[in-house]
């Protein structure tokens, strides 16, 4: 039940939005009771926690597993985690639109664990970009912390307008960013 409660909160969230959708739509949207959503969260705003924390800790897994990959480049490792943070965002499209849009419903501690979260997954992508910097394998006259705020935000605003079932690919598009990123549009 506590998964159903999930699945149709993202449901709803993503429909109608956090602030417009009560515990009462999601209880009725299920046909159960207050009672059983109690049971389950003591408040909306643990049950958006948990949306999020699902999302942001499977990115941070993957990404670990890219980084400390042994036999691959840097430059294929920034493949990977640009290909991930794209294919999660349509495969998970619901969770990823609460997650970058609901996230100022949070308050309190659960903010600052998810900021947290998200601060850790910035700090491991330009660790990435540092260490192809080091290699030789990326240019060393740009700032990685710059270098990688482009290249998130290029990724996680995909969410507003990439569709996987439209005419790029999620591969293609993964390879278009990361050639944007080495080597500019610049003839």
């Amino acid at each position: 039940m506590k998964e159903k409660l999930l699945q149709q909160s993202i449901e709803l969230f993503e429909k109608k939005g956090f602030s417009e959708t009560s515990i009462q739509d999601i209880v009725d949207s299920l046909g159960v009771t207050k009672g059983t959503f109690y049971y389950y969260f003591k408040s909306k705003e643990q049950m958006l926690m948990q949306i999020n924390l699902h999302y942001i800790n499977d990115l941070l897994d993957t990404q670990l597993k890219i980084i400390e990959h042994p036999d691959k480049s840097w430059q294929d490792k920034l493949y990977d985690v640009v290909y991930m943070l794209i294919s999660r965002i349509e495969k998970h499209g619901a969770s990823a639109r609460i997650f970058f849009r609901e996230l100022v419903n949070l308050n309190g501690e659960y903010f600052e664990e998810i900021l947290h979260k998200r601060d850790q997954f910035r700090i491991r992508f330009q660790y990435l970009i540092e260490q192809g910097m080091k290699s030789g394998e990326f240019r060393d006259d740009l700032r990685a912390d710059m270098m990688t705020f482009s290249i998130l935000g290029s990724c996680n605003w995909s969410y507003m307008w990439f569709r996987a079932d439209g005419p790029v690919p999620e591969k293609e598009l993964a390879r278009s960013f990361l050639e944007v990123f080495l080597n500019g549009i610049k003839k």
